[in-house]
């Protein structure tokens, strides 16, 4: 199946758009992080990310082709609608073998290829996230050599790919997977997919569910420049997950609007200036893999809080990935076949 790219190189190459930086509000952030001559390429990847969704993490898709919610003609869709890139979320583990090589089902196999086809003939980088989360973090020796398994496989099946699409190494990782163990793991697939793709881009964050504030824990092989570090941003918390049932702290809370103070505001603004100081010492790009406000929160203040967050990373450099197509936090209503417009327009100005 790999070697189906290499007609695609072309039109993947078409159309993706440089980010465009915006000038946002005075003194939020400094100029977009700068790259020195040797680490260009993962800058300008990074660029070409530009404004991008998640898509076909919770889809039935995964299951069976006729099941799915997404469709074909989204892809298009998308790149037309103003978006440069998809971050295609992925929970293989329980399509892989129990026992060692740990194979993934070749219709799984195909589905993705699939999605992967029709990103790139749409114009759409595509970072391929590994979203097994829950798993690793509950028990990361556990399923470590399911983690592994799947780079093998990934490295091999994407051989031939464009460089625009990206290998990412997991999503969040969390519980189990601390500072020190997570170093030690994602190094570990990061030497796999090295072997074979000695230049390709890998997203890799800090532990604690990529959180803004573990990047000091992050260690990164200082001499590999083809890497672009993703953080994950929800704060606060209270605001952008009251009412969701799997956060039991706030599945109570309702009726929080954004912002409530300027302090909010200029909360979200400190916080990416310190992501960009960060950046800007290991000359490193920022990918703001996931963002957003659930569905319970009043739409005015979504609209708000969401503008806002593109806004400013735009201003700091920052590549995005809005938090989701569909099923929550809802960018497009499958079912009416129309635009969530409010949150569209709160992302694509």
């Amino acid at each position: 199946m790999a070697s189906g790219f290499r007609w695609l190189k072309a039109a993947a190459a078409a159309g993706i758009g440089a980010m465009v930086l915006l000038s946002g509000r005075a003194g939020v952030c400094s100029e977009p992080v700068s790259a020195e001559s040797s680490e260009e390429a993962c800058f300008s990847m990074n660029r070409r990310l530009g404004r991008g969704v998640n898509i076909l993490g919770y889809d039935p898709i995964w299951r069976s082709r006729e099941q799915g919610r997404f469709k074909e003609r989204y892809f298009r869709m998308l790149r037309e609608g103003g978006f440069h890139s998809v971050r295609i979320n992925l929970h293989p583990f329980r399509f892989m073998s129990d026992e060692p090589p740990h194979a993934l089902s070749s219709e799984w196999l195909g589905t993705l290829h699939w999605a992967v086809d029709q990103s790139l003939a749409a114009g759409l980088a595509v970072v391929l996230d590994l979203h097994e989360y829950n798993a690793m973090g509950s028990d990361a020796e556990g399923h470590r050599g399911k983690f592994l398994a799947f780079w093998e496989q990934m490295s091999r099946e994407f051989a031939d790919a464009p460089d625009s699409v990206l290998f990412e190494i997991l999503n969040e990782p969390n519980g189990d997977l601390t500072e020190s163990v997570w170093n030690a793991y994602y190094r570990q697939a990061l030497a796999i997919i090295r072997k074979s793709h000695p230049r390709r881009i890998v997203v890799v964050g800090p532990a604690h569910y990529n959180s803004v504030g573990a990047l000091d824990g992050l260690e990164l092989p200082a001499e590999d420049r083809h890497l672009i570090v993703t953080v994950h941003y929800y704060t606060p918390m209270e605001f952008t997950h009251q009412g969701a049932d799997w956060t039991p702290a706030y599945t109570n809370v309702s009726g929080v609007v954004w912002p409530r103070s300027p302090a909010d505001e200029e909360a979200v603004a400190a916080d990416f200036q310190k992501v960009q100081a960060w950046a800007q010492r290991q000359k490193r790009p920022i990918y703001l893999g996931e963002f957003g406000a659930y569905d319970k929160a009043d739409m005015d203040s979504r609209v708000r809080y969401i503008s806002f967050v593109a806004r400013t990373a735009e201003k700091c450099g920052f590549s995005w990935a809005y938090w989701q197509f569909d099923s929550n936090f809802i960018l497009y209503d499958v079912e009416n076949e129309k635009w969530t417009q409010p949150i569209y327009n709160a992302l694509i100005q």
